[in-house]
């Protein structure tokens, strides 16, 4: 297919114009749907979430089209958020596809007009074995709102297309509706971030949502001095371990405090060699706990423009986390 030729060269001022009313148009749709479930929408939307978090199998979301397009993102957010889905097209369906879909399973027909010829043998499929059917649609009188067993009926809404031709408001309400359903869904389940990230290992969100106790030193890894030694002996671990710091205990392994280089450098005119660390520790560094995530500490580090937390539980440095820790997985 070729591109419509320009008939001259496009204007920016009208462009820039252009894009501010799709705004406000789309902005516009979305106050509308914002009404509709704060009035007759939120029983179908309550009623949805029940069907959904009763059954044992799997959501399949469908459609064609833009409405398709939208359906794909709508069951990658499912899957992602616990919800396990995936995406069936109409046409693969009608060609074997639909033994894919189960009894246990409840299926998502998305079709702003609701008359969609494609989804008329998944619907039929779901009538005839009673799986659950739910539509979402602007169609609250269409085939498909009259077959199915919950339907979220869209506002009708303006289009940002200024045929009204092109879906765009419309294809954002589904957007949205599906976005809705995988949230209400992930809260209702009390999903937590280690679940998430079970569901994305992978790239710079699963290196956000990892565990500050999994990369952390620990052990003999760590720069660890009892107070009252000598800051002589605390230069030498502080060299040789080589985070930029050394923790300082008690007696009771409880952290005293933190020498850092830069202790050291604010320090230069005095004799070092004869002191104590106990004399120029910071006595509340700044620490993490190992449980917390790595999005944390990074947050932490680029606040206090430091380079190293030290971990701490129940009082005591179990590990130590530096600014190259989190850069080598991914985080900054």
């Amino acid at each position: 297919m070729h591109a419509v030729p320009m008939k001259k060269q496009p204007d920016r001022s009208a462009a820039i114009a252009s894009a501010l009313r799709t705004v406000a148009t789309e902005q516009a749709g979305l106050a509308v749907f914002a009404e509709a479930l704060n009035n007759g929408l939120s029983e179908s939307f309550a009623h949805a979430i029940e069907l959904i978090s009763a059954i044992r199998g799997r959501v399949i979301v469908t459609g064609v089209g833009k409405s398709g397009h939208i359906g794909a993102k709508i069951a990658a957010t499912l899957a992602s958020t616990g919800t396990p889905a995936f995406f069936v097209h109409p046409a693969e369906a009608n060609h074997g596809d639909l033994g894919m879909i189960a009894k246990d399973d409840a299926i998502i027909a998305m079709s702003w007009s609701g008359e969609t010829a494609e989804l008329k043998s998944i619907v039929a499929y779901s009538r005839r074995f009673s799986i659950p059917l739910i539509a979402v649609t602007s169609g609250e009188t269409s085939t498909l709102a009259r077959e199915a067993d919950v339907v979220l009926a869209l506002p009708r809404v303006p289009e940002a297309c200024p045929h009204g031709l092109a879906p765009t408001t419309s294809t954002l309400l589904q957007l949205v509706a599906g976005d809705a359903l995988a949230i209400a869904l992930l809260e209702a389940r009390e999903f937590t971030p280690d679940q998430f990230r079970t569901f994305h290992p992978g790239g710079k969100l699963g290196a956000s949502l990892m565990k500050v106790r999994e990369i952390m030193h620990r052990g003999d890894h760590m720069p660890m001095a009892p107070v009252g030694s000598s800051l002589r002996d605390a230069m030498v671990t502080l060299s040789n371990k080589r985070f930029g710091c050394v923790c300082i205990v008690d007696d009771n392994g409880l952290l005293a405090g933190i020498i850092t280089d830069g202790d050291l450098a604010r320090n230069l005119d005095r004799n070092l060699g004869g002191m104590a660390v106990d004399e120029i520790m910071t006595r509340t560094p700044k620490t993490v706990d190992p449980d917390a995530l790595t999005v944390e500490a990074m947050a932490i580090l680029e606040e206090k423009r430091i380079s190293a937390l030290v971990v701490v539980e129940d009082g005591k440095p179990v590990g130590i986390v530096h600014f190259h820790d989190l850069l080598r997985i991914g985080i900054a």
